[in-house]
């Protein structure tokens, strides 16, 4: 039997904070079995659910009541002892959650995003009429995503996946006016960023090389790579060989450049087996100290390399993307530096064709700019990022660097770290 799939609309409720989530998701079986929707706990007013298969129905029905018809009320009757009261959610914010866990992005930003660990109400899973009117209602285009309601039905927040991925829980009420406070706190928190506190976030006081111990103190002053990867992420393994060899290249050149790991790994065992190949310093391992300073930074894939200026202000989040275009050229990282070398390649451009046909691609590919279409993009030749000048199927979206129009790749382990994707989520490795 084929594993079941599951799609489907969700809703959050609140008051004092987003304490419960009221969910709408269906569960698709290949097997044709219906389903029926199971208890799985009760909390302070919060009902979690779980979806099983089975040849049972469930015994359910919306009534349409509150939030000004924009939200239905669930009664579920679920083995026949137990009720949701639709009364439950009246007066709080509400949230719109748009979700599936067979999507990654969706288990990513809810670790624990598998419905049967859901804290929350659920709307039963065969009401597809009320999943259509939902996203229609409210446009979703794309999972996930969470749609942020006031407690008289009124629209509050469409974005409601980025704030909480940048503000966490201090977002609520989620209004305009407490995103901007939000807004307002960062840009003080930025100006008067330094190394030695940006370190600190994690919660420690210094950095470990070869087993010794390093104070923060000593790269003031310093350009500084923090890299945020882990071990089991298959693209931060293919970028970190391109990243070790930029780092000794400068280093021979005696550039005032340094990296400091930081660990997305999942235990202390996979940081340390991930280090060791590593010239660098790193932070202790710590989850949830990396965790912290992910958030400052509102990380939310690896592998990611922020660059951080010798003022100890952030000069970019951009260092992976600058580096895979000009490899140790992109140092010191500045807008500059970025200029200058925008401008030389604006120039080799010209020495190329206009178009040409990849070995990769039934198609001729075009010649394009970031003004004529090139933009950001994953070059299909070495799944890595792009920006800029780039050959191009605009009919397929099919994208190379200038430089992969003149490189075949042949090595198995090139195919192997290219078809494991260009990123990994964070919440991928955690679970």
């Amino acid at each position: 039997m084929e594993a079941p799939t599951r799609t489907g609309v969700a809703a959050a409720t609140g008051d004092g904070g987003l304490s419960a989530l009221l969910s709408t998701e269906f569960l698709i079986s290949a097997s044709g079995n219906k389903a029926h929707i199971h208890a799985h706990g009760q909390k302070k007013g919060n009902v979690m659910f779980r979806i099983h298969e089975s040849e049972t129905s469930c015994n359910c029905h919306l009534i349409k009541s509150v939030s000004h018809s924009i939200l239905y009320d669930t009664i579920c009757e679920i083995n026949a002892d137990l009720q949701v009261n639709p009364k439950d959610i009246e007066g709080k914010t509400i949230g719109l959650y748009f979700a599936a866990n067979w999507f990654q992005r969706c288990v990513s930003f809810t670790p624990l995003l598998f419905y049967s660990s859901m804290p929350w109400p659920a709307v039963p899973f065969g009401d597809v009429n009320s999943k259509r009117s939902l996203s229609h209602k409210f446009q979703i285009e794309g999972i996930p995503a969470l749609i942020i309601l006031e407690p008289g039905g009124g629209l509050i927040q469409t974005e409601g996946v980025e704030i909480l991925h940048r503000h966490g829980l201090q977002a609520f009420p989620f209004t305009s006016e407490r995103i901007a406070e939000l807004e307002a706190e960062e840009k003080r928190k930025y100006a008067s960023q330094t190394l030695e506190k940006l370190l600190a976030i994690s919660g420690k006081d210094h950095m470990i090389k070869h087993n010794d111990q390093v104070t923060f103190s000593s790269l003031v002053g310093t350009t500084v790579g923090l890299y945020f990867a882990a071990q089991w992420c298959p693209p931060c393994l293919k970028f970190s060989s391109r990243l070790i060899s930029v780092y000794n290249h400068l280093q021979e050149r005696r550039e005032e450049f340094e990296v400091v790991f930081v660990s997305m790994d999942r235990d202390e065992a996979g940081f340390s087996r991930y280090f060791s190949g590593m010239p660098w310093f790193a932070l202790p391992y710590d989850e949830e100290s990396s965790k912290a300073l992910a958030r400052y930074f509102d990380i939310q894939e690896i592998p990611m390399l922020v660059i951080i200026g010798p003022d100890g202000k952030t000069v970019t989040k951009e260092g992976r993307n600058l580096i895979n275009l000009h490899m140790e050229m992109a140092y010191p990282f500045t807008e500059a530096r970025i200029r200058l070398l925008q401008e030389k390649m604006d120039e080799e451009a010209k020495q190329y064709p206009s178009s040409f046909k990849h070995e990769g691609h039934r198609h001729v590919l075009n010649l394009v700019s970031e003004k004529s279409g090139g933009g950001p993009f994953i070059c299909c030749a070495c799944d890595e990022q792009g920006l800029g000048w780039a050959y191009q199927c605009l009919a397929c979206g099919y994208e190379i660097h200038l430089k992969c129009g003149r490189e075949v790749k042949t090595q198995e382990t090139d195919r192997q770290a290219d078809a494991d994707g260009s990123s990994c989520s964070l919440g991928a490795g955690r679970q």
